[in-house]
């Protein structure tokens, strides 16, 4: 499945949440859900944010760099063809990630 397939499934996967966007990015692309990043479609498949709801959800998850040479920061997602189960984690993962930072305007 190329990039563009998986993100057409995650977004499949995640269309009973309200706020879920993705924006495609370096050939992968980035999922937002309510203005959050809670990770993207990279190399590697589906990576999530390593946060505490997200490892409580998918125990087994292995730490993954999201490029080639890069150092393990994401989650490879093992829940993906599990719908609820997806829909559950992003939800509960919303409270513990960053807010989105804001664009500097140049002037």
């Amino acid at each position: 499945m190329n990039s563009k397939e998986l993100a057409a499934y995650v977004t499949d996967q995640l269309s009973g949440l309200a706020g879920v966007r993705s924006i495609p990015m370096m050939g992968g692309y980035i999922f937002y859900y309510r203005e959050k990043i809670i990770g993207g479609i990279y190399e590697p498949g589906f990576l999530l944010k390593d946060v505490p709801a997200a490892r409580a959800a998918m125990p087994e998850a292995e730490l993954v760099p999201a490029e080639e040479g890069g150092s393990p920061k994401m989650l490879a997602c093992t829940i993906l063809d599990d719908r609820e189960k997806l829909q559950a984690m992003v939800s509960a993962m919303w409270p513990e990630l960053p807010e989105r930072k804001s664009r500097k305007k140049k002037g």
